[in-house]
């Protein structure tokens, strides 16, 4: 079974090398759209493949992190990068250009490794990122599978590799997240007493 959460945020960025004159030379902004699909096999406790209200946590933080922001591309020109920083408090890097194709990626790579590292506690079982959806327009969208997640020839995202600024970080309910993600360390979704047994 699948279930889809919709998130929204606003961001700016140039695509470089893009075939679109106006997208490759000047900076413009997107009102983006983001769909996280979880695929389950089974149902939890609450006989929901997982909680909705668990997405409002550290999945929501991480793509509110991108909301106006300045994303570019760090293989970028470095007086680009520099002004970025220079101008914008909310600014992120990121190791492949800000194409929504790539965006899609990007956010399937962090949702992932933060369900990974989420201790679940209502019974979720085999519970995984199934794709993400950004859409960049009304009318345009790239959708990314796991195989496209971690394709090579698609350009490699590593955690590591993905720099927030300070604003950005310090406006996370917790400003050490992203510390704790890449440490791997595990985050933990709340207990639940169960009001009907099974």
């Amino acid at each position: 079974m699948l279930i889809r959460k919709l998130f929204s945020f606003e961001s700016a960025h140039i695509v470089r090398n893009c075939s679109t004159d106006r997208c490759r030379r000047s900076v413009h902004g997107h009102s983006y759209k983001v769909e996280v699909l979880l695929e389950a096999q089974a149902l939890d406790h609450g006989q929901m493949v997982y909680d909705f209200g668990l997405m409002k946590g550290t999945i929501r933080d991480i793509i509110d992190a991108f909301d106006h922001t300045l994303t570019f591309w760090n293989r970028d020109t470095q007086d680009y990068q520099e002004a970025c920083q220079r101008f914008s408090a909310r600014w992120i890097s990121i190791p492949v250009s800000p194409s929504a194709e790539q965006f899609s990626r990007v956010f399937f790579v962090l949702i992932d490794r933060i369900l990974q590292q989420t201790h679940k506690r209502n019974g979720e079982q085999d519970v995984l990122l199934h794709s993400v959806i950004a859409h960049e327009t009304d009318t345009g969208y790239a959708q990314c599978f796991r195989g496209d997640a971690y394709n090579p020839q698609m350009g490699l995202i590593a955690l590591e590799s993905i720099v927030f600024s300070a604003q950005v970080q310090s406006e996370w309910d917790d400003p050490l997240m992203y510390q704790k993600l890449l440490r791997g360390d595990f985050f933990c979704n709340p207990d639940v007493i169960q009001q009907i047994k099974d």
